[in-house]
């Protein structure tokens, strides 16, 4: 079972799993622009992180984006924060190019990638790779929330996707 600082959490939505078709959704950008998957298009790297505003989802974003930014597609944060707190997070960490995406509204991700945190409505930390023809590659729920990903393996796949 998910845990949040130690304490069981329950996952709403739909689980994905490597070889499925990626589900659609719909997202905010930081200028209140709805997207889907659609206007993405080519492999992307989707990086899920409960809140911007703490150490570990800052870390994650970052990292991410440094990493990834020479491996072609498209790397996408994804939370529940309201875009006004992602535009002001990317204009304080100075990353104009970070492609961040709120799920506020309607939940849409959370619900077709089955990580919406019931007990938080926050999104549970989360990587996803899906590659060009819209197939999952790589997959990993964490355990625990407070937990880092696996920065390599989740790279090593998003470098390997077409």
């Amino acid at each position: 079972m998910p845990t949040f600082k130690g304490n069981a959490v329950t996952l709403q939505g739909n689980p994905v799993k490597v070889g499925d078709q990626a589900p659609d959704f719909t997202a905010l950008t930081t200028s209140l622009d709805e997207v889907t998957m659609d206007t993405y298009p080519g492999k992307k790297l989707i990086s899920v992180v409960p809140s911007i505003d703490t150490g570990v989802c800052d870390a994650q974003t970052r990292a991410f984006n440094q990493k990834a930014t020479d491996m072609g597609g498209t790397v996408l944060t994804v939370s529940n924060d309201l875009p006004f707190a992602q535009r002001r997070w990317c204009g304080a960490a100075g990353l104009d190019d970070v492609v961040m995406l709120s799920d506020h509204r309607y939940h849409s991700f959370a619900q077709s990638y089955g990580v919406l945190i019931e007990e938080l409505r926050l999104l549970a930390r989360s990587v996803f790779v899906v590659d060009s023809n819209g197939i999952i590659q790589y997959v990993q729920y964490m355990d625990e929330m407070t937990d880092e990903v696996d920065f390599d393996a989740a790279l090593e796949a998003f470098k390997e996707a077409n």
